[in-house]
């Protein structure tokens, strides 16, 4: 997709737009499903720029902002681990949503994969989101299960896990 750009989140001025993003599309898209007060603690807890500079500096994480006909359309966490990819976070701008953004970051994520030698891309969502768990059904991921985690503050994920293997 040539509208698409999928561009490395390698420096202050995009981690602070990663995390206004966030900010926006957690409000607009979450605050139905889990409330007000736990998007505010997992925006504070996993998609603030400190969280963010944690994760990439500590934990293995990279991040990717998503710029879309100009737009900045929406950002992706990726996590690699033993044999696979953890797709910890790929959010899409409301005004941008529709438009195959999720099939094309799916096809970049295969082919990173299929680079780095990984067997499947995991990911977790919330049992409550309908719309995109359909999203992902539809491109080709299984529910393999479902957990229950607690991240503090009184609040769970109540999550399934889905997987999708990679092929060659």
């Amino acid at each position: 997709m040539e509208d698409l750009r999928i561009v490395p989140a390698d420096n202050a001025e995009l981690l602070y737009n990663i995390a206004a993003l966030a900010d926006d599309i957690w409000h607009e898209h979450f605050t139905p499903i889990i409330g007000e007060q736990q998007v505010e603690y997992m925006l504070e807890k996993f998609q603030s720029v400190d969280a963010l500079n944690r994760q990439i500096m500590s934990e293995g994480y990279e991040y990717f902002v998503l710029i879309y006909e100009y737009l900045m359309a929406g950002y992706v966490g990726i996590k690699e681990e033993e044999d696979a990819l953890f797709l910890s976070k790929l959010y899409i701008h409301e005004e941008c949503r529709g438009k195959h953004i999720s099939t094309n970051v799916l096809r970049y994520l295969i082919s990173l994969c299929k680079t780095r030698g990984l067997k499947k891309i995991w990911l977790t969502c919330n049992k409550y989101n309908a719309n995109t768990l359909e999203v992902y059904k539809h491109l080709g991921f299984e529910i393999v299960r479902s957990q229950v985690t607690d991240i503090g503050n009184g609040f769970v994920m109540d999550d399934y896990i889905l997987e999708y293997p990679i092929t060659d």
